[in-house]
Parts: C-alpha cells; structure tokens; sequence
C-alpha cells in the first residue's frame, strides 16, 4: 500500500471519528504527496514518498522554531501536526547508530584523526548511508564531535 492510500485511508478514519484537526493535517501531507507526483509525472517510489514526509515534519518543526512563544495556537497546531505526520516517517536512527555508521564511514576513508578539510569527503561518503533514516542536523552535530 503506498503513502498515499495509507493517508487517504487515515484520513478517512479521522472524518469519521469527528477529528477534523488530525483529517487537516493529513489533508496537507496527502496534498503534498500528491502534488510530488504530479511534478515527477508518475507514481513516487517509496523512498520518495519518506522524503515527503521527512520535509513536511522538517518544515513544520521549523515553523514551530521560529513561532514567538506567546503564539501558543501556532505552537499547539504544529505539535499536533508533528504526532501525525510522524505516524507516516520510518524510525529514524539515534546517536549511537549514527556514531557507528560515522566510525565504519572513517575506517573505509581510512581517516584516524579527521580534521575540517576531511569534513567535506567524510559527509560525501557518509550522508547517503543515513539519508532518510537519521536527521541529517543531528548527524552534523554528532560528525562534528570527532574533529580536533
């Protein structure tokens, strides 16, 4: 079953539940999901539809960032937002399966000691090995522990 018959199927779930704020937030990632489609002129692949998602989790945890504290309305709308959306994204890896995949990454560029020139090749190598299963902020984050 792909995204968007799962969120439709959701979606449906939640109109007859009477919940009309989890059927607006599926309503706009069904949108989005949709609208890749009509951009790519065929049906997205798996890995293309975790990227939806992935970007509306990402812009609206932004949207929530940037949301002055007193808006608690805006704040209240993305968290809501976030819990459904992230019902539709993979689980995504935490430190210590990033900090494995950065040390396996190291080992095969043969890096002991990286320095920041090295960063550059090292994310090269490493980003398409977690993309779309860890958060590529966190990720920089946790490669930035091993410079000197």
């Amino acid at each position: 079953m792909s995204k968007i018959d799962e969120v439709r199927q959701a979606m449906v779930d939640a109109m007859k539940a009477g919940d009309k704020d989890t059927k607006e937030s599926l309503s706009l990632l069904l949108s989005a999901l949709k609208n890749k489609a009509i951009d790519k002129r065929e049906d997205l692949t798996e890995e293309e539809e975790i990227q939806v998602v992935l970007k509306e989790i990402k812009q609206t945890k932004e949207t929530m960032d940037t949301t002055p504290a007193e808006r608690t309305d805006i704040i209240g709308e993305c968290k809501l937002r976030l819990s459904v959306l992230e019902r539709f994204a993979p689980k995504l890896m935490d430190e210590t399966e990033i900090k494995a995949v950065i040390e396996e990454t190291l080992k095969e560029l043969d890096i002991l000691s990286p320095t920041g020139k090295d960063k550059g090749n090292i994310m090269k190598h490493l980003m398409p090995k977690v993309k779309g299963k860890a958060d590529g902020k966190l990720v920089n984050q946790l490669l930035g522990t091993y410079f000197q």
